[in-house]
């Protein structure tokens, strides 16, 4: 590294010690392949090599046995030496992969968050809509690709009309019709997708977008966002004042499962002319972290900890797909229980600290931990508070009101951040302990605020 401070005296050593690393490999990879006059000329070289290195052969003098050396290595090296360009390109990432494959492995694997079930301690995939001329030109959105992994999406109206979304469900509960369909993720890689449908004038515009987004969430905020209520009654709202629907019918594919479905054209409250954008957004990429495989070889896990865990041996009908496989997928959520502790979501006191009365009719409440408020994490404190964007946890599945869970021996309990919008472990049950694989280290994109250290 520091080579350009030797003096040319230590330079031309340092060369003739390589050279003799190579005829050293050429000697024992290539001396059944050689005859015999060959070896005598390649031991004769290195030799005379050794030997002015040994007499300490000032700079010329040792130039002059390399350069001889060398000419024998080009005629006794065969593969060896000289070695050409593409071999030594397919050595080095030869090499590289290697050892990316090796800290992958045994120290620091990439993770990317899909969902924003620990939002917002970390975010998964997020939209961002633009209203009509609020779409961004080609320099920002090479800046917004650069800096935040934005993916734009434009829905064109195929004709004029009012635009209707084609959606599962009626007058009870409705949501956005989808099918399922492989896709590419960043162009290259395969990933699977979901297909929407919207219909204006009697023809229909799609859109795909990544099988992990909550596009339901996109549209209630692009089209109902003042609206109260979850994008289902809202529909389903929407559906009854249209009376009679439009319907047709659809081949869906959702998993390995390919089935006809009818589907319901509910109005969205937007007219729009042809060409006209019906849709336009940006889907921000999750966060992008380092995951420390290292550390829980030593130590186990600590309640507050996010950690990283595989899914394929958490056996329960919430981890099938819809095809009924099991999902083997790495998920990241927080550690609120270890083996022998006990778990409840109690309701909250009738009045609040601020002397409001309580919804005593709703689902979020206090998380305990062995009967007390559970603690050792900022994202507990927050949740307890409902402070900021911190929602509270909510009281379902295993931990409804009422129920305590018990986590048995080489298991954990996983729980989200975002416990209203958080499949974990109150749907399906425990963690055994040798799935998990490390602890969040670094968010190293997108370059936002949260870029630094992993809370």
């Amino acid at each position: 590294m520091f080579s350009f401070l030797y003096s040319e005296q230590k330079k031309m050593r340092q060369n003739a010690v390589n050279w003799l690393e190579i005829a050293d490999r050429v000697y024992h990879y290539r001396r059944d392949q050689l005859n015999q006059t060959q070896l005598q000329k390649l031991q004769s070289a290195a030799g005379e090599v050794k030997l002015r290195l040994k007499e300490k052969a000032d700079a010329s003098r040792l130039k002059m046995s390399v350069e001889s050396l060398e000419g024998v290595l080009r005629d006794t090296g065969g593969r060896i030496y000289p070695v050409s360009s593409i071999i030594e390109n397919v050595e080095f990432f030869l090499v590289a992969a290697i050892v990316i494959l090796g800290l992958r492995a045994y120290f620091v694997q990439p993770f990317k968050i899909p969902t924003n079930s620990m939002w917002p301690s970390y975010y998964g995939m997020t939209a961002e809509v633009f209203q009509p001329g609020e779409e961004p030109g080609l320099a920002r959105k090479v800046a917004r690709v650069a800096t935040l992994g934005a993916s734009n999406y434009t829905v064109t109206a195929p004709a004029d009309g009012e635009v209707y979304i084609g959606a599962f469900g009626n007058v009870q509960y409705a949501i956005p019709a989808y099918s399922e369909a492989a896709g590419r993720s960043m162009i290259v890689f395969p990933a699977n997708v979901k297909e929407y449908s919207f219909m204006v004038g009697g023809q229909i515009a799609r859109v795909s977008v990544p099988a992990e987004f909550d596009f339901n969430k996109l549209i209630k905020d692009a089209f109902f966002k003042n609206q109260p209520g979850k994008l289902d009654s809202v529909l389903a709202d929407a559906a009854r004042r249209a009376q009679p629907l439009e319907q047709s019918t659809m081949i869906v594919q959702q998993g390995p499962r390919k089935f006809e479905a009818r589907v319901y054209w509910i109005p969205i409250g937007k007219k729009v002319s042809k060409g006209q954008s019906i849709l336009s957004f940006d889907i921000l990429t999750g966060d992008l972290l380092f995951v420390d495989r290292f550390t829980y070889n030593f130590f186990p896990p600590k309640v507050g900890s996010g950690f990283v865990f595989r899914t394929e041996h958490i056996h329960s009908p919430q981890m099938l797909t819809a095809g009924g496989e099991q999902i083997q997928q790495y998920y990241i959520k927080r550690l609120v229980g270890q083996p022998g502790d006990t778990l409840e979501v109690r309701k909250p006191a009738p009045l609040a600290a601020d002397g409001g009365v309580v919804d005593l009719g709703a689902k979020d409440g206090q998380l305990f931990r062995n009967g007390r408020p559970i603690d050792g994490a900022a994202a507990f404190e927050k949740n307890s508070r409902k402070e900021g964007l911190y929602t509270g946890y909510m009281a379902d599945g295993l931990l409804s009101f009422g129920q305590t869970v018990s986590v048995p021996a080489n298991s954990y309990f996983a729980m989200g951040d975002n416990s209203p919008n958080s499949a974990d472990s109150r749907f399906w049950g425990f963690v055994p302990d040798k799935e998990v694989v490390g602890r969040p280290l670094f968010i190293y994109y997108p370059l936002t605020s949260r870029w630094g250290p992993a809370r």
